[in-house]
């Protein structure tokens, strides 16, 4: 049965707390440094943007070199070892949840080019620098700890939650069974309805 992160934009604060535990935990076993979500904000709300590890994931058909692999726990993840940074995965998401890492050069040999290889208004998608090698980075459900994602377990305001797919049906048929009570329900779902 498949598992994903999920946000409540509501109570998210946005203070970037998940995603510095995501990657601190990432960098400890060896893995990449950036973290495996990202924080959206709006002048009104902010929320977390993760994996949802799709059942026939889009980004699973399209890796050329298989570093992509579905478990058999439902969880998406990436082998940072074999993948070609060829940046497929990233397009093919429709979530937006793939992104690209890579150590630069300055963190390695501690060189720095102070000038941006690319336009600040560039797609992170199509963003280089030179001598990085870039990897496909995304959520792994911290599939190494035994007590789960690091960002579920450090939220200050219990925002993110670990659900599973027999959780998502029963919110979602409390959200129904509320809008039925409230009588926000509508049997057609193309027929807006004023108040």
């Amino acid at each position: 049965m498949s598992q994903f992160i999920v946000v409540n934009p509501n109570t998210c604060i946005g203070c970037g707390t998940c995603l510095l535990a995501c990657s601190t935990a990432h960098e400890q076993v060896g893995r990449q440094g950036n973290p495996r979500l990202s924080l959206v904000k709006t002048r009104d709300i902010s929320a977390t943007v993760s994996c949802h590890h799709c059942m026939g994931a889009p980004c699973v058909k399209v890796c050329p070199v298989n570093a992509i692999r579905q478990c058999e726990d439902g969880c998406v993840a990436v082998d940072e070892k074999t993948c070609v940074g060829c940046k497929l995965c990233a397009i093919a998401c429709p979530f937006g949840a793939v992104h690209m890492g890579g150590t630069p050069i300055s963190g390695v040999a501690g060189i720095e080019y102070p000038t941006p290889t690319f336009v600040a208004s560039t797609s992170p998608i199509l963003q280089w620098e030179i001598g990085v090698y870039a990897c496909a980075v995304k959520c792994d459900l911290c599939s190494f700890k035994e007590e789960g994602p690091s960002c579920v377990s450090v939220c200050p305001t219990r925002s993110i939650r670990l659900i599973d797919e027999e959780s998502r049906e029963r919110i979602s048929a409390e959200k129904h069974r509320r809008a039925a009570v409230l009588g926000d329900f509508v049997a057609d779902p193309y027929v807006l309805r004023s108040r």
